[in-house]
């Protein structure tokens, strides 16, 4: 069976997307670890399912490259908004696209060919309780908290962008091994469902520095999700102010974060088309 497919990517964190309106994709957990490896595959951090929706212009459905399936990725809603676009398939600048962490609102940005280059992306409300994460611990927020991973303590500050995120500020994350200390978080009993985890160091009020392992994708370029969350969390912790355009810094590229004081935050970065292709699924 071939499936014309697009490769695209946002920050650098790319994604294999099939167009899904108008017939389902086969066995998703099946095929997305295959298709997802870098050496035998079409290589990317998991691949996206657009498909229709009855409450928005379509439903992104996406899959980790270990083929676990995601609630929600920043990076790769704007890329879905850009490949409806640019195929004529929702015409439309303003778009509300579905997920499984509810339905996000995108304003595109278009570049002088008339094609997409840019999205903004209402990302919701943030949540700190510690249910809403979901982490076993006690209290009604997760802000600075120590908790030991490995040999070694950690503050973590937890925030749910939708999906569960453990942001970690320190000076030096250049020289981190996040092989090592990625999975420690990741499969850390505290978090039941695995979490995201952010080393971020503050260059100023209004810049981060920010690398991130991601469940079930390892350290990648670039997590949407996971720069709404550090620039929740250097707000919560007093590196930064709210109502303001904060950068977050990226191996891939930057990321600008607003972050309202009714806690609604959103994201505005680029979207990529890489390029097309069919691949046949056995």
């Amino acid at each position: 069976m071939n499936w014309q497919f697009t490769k695209m990517q946002g920050c650098g964190n790319d994604y294999i997307y099939f167009n899904c309106m108008e017939r389902p994709f086969p066995s998703p957990e099946k095929h997305a670890a295959a298709i997802s490896d870098r050496h035998f595959g079409i290589g990317g951090d998991g691949i996206i399912l657009i498909q229709p929706s009855e409450k928005a212009d379509a439903y992104m459905r996406m899959f980790n490259a270990d083929a676990s399936e995601g609630r929600m990725c920043g990076n790769a809603i704007r890329c879905v908004a850009k490949y409806l676009y640019d195929n004529n398939i929702v015409k439309k600048t303003e778009m509300f696209i579905e997920t499984l962490s509810g339905v996000k609102k995108l304003g595109l940005t278009l570049d002088t060919s008339g094609k997409v280059s840019a999205a903004r992306v209402d990302m919701g409300k943030y949540e700190l309780a510690p249910e809403r994460i979901p982490a076993i611990l006690p209290g009604k927020d997760i802000i600075a908290r120590s908790v030991r991973a490995g040999d070694m303590d950690y503050n973590i500050t937890c925030v749910s962008m939708g999906n569960p995120h453990a942001v970690i500020f320190m000076d030096n994350i250049s020289d981190l091994d996040l092989k090592i200390t990625g999975p420690l978080f990741e499969k850390h009993p505290i978090f039941p469902e695995g979490v995201n985890t952010e080393f971020v160091r503050v260059a100023d009020e209004n810049t981060l520095e920010m690398r991130v392992w991601e469940r079930g994708s390892g350290e990648t370029l670039a997590c949407g999700t996971g720069a709404c969350a550090s620039a929740v969390a250097a707000i919560l912790n007093g590196f930064c102010p709210a109502e303001s355009d904060i950068q977050v810094n990226l191996a891939g590229g930057p990321l600008t974060i607003r972050v309202l004081e009714d806690k609604t935050v959103f994201m505005t970065g680029d979207c990529v088309k890489v390029f097309d292709g069919v691949i046949e699924l056995v």
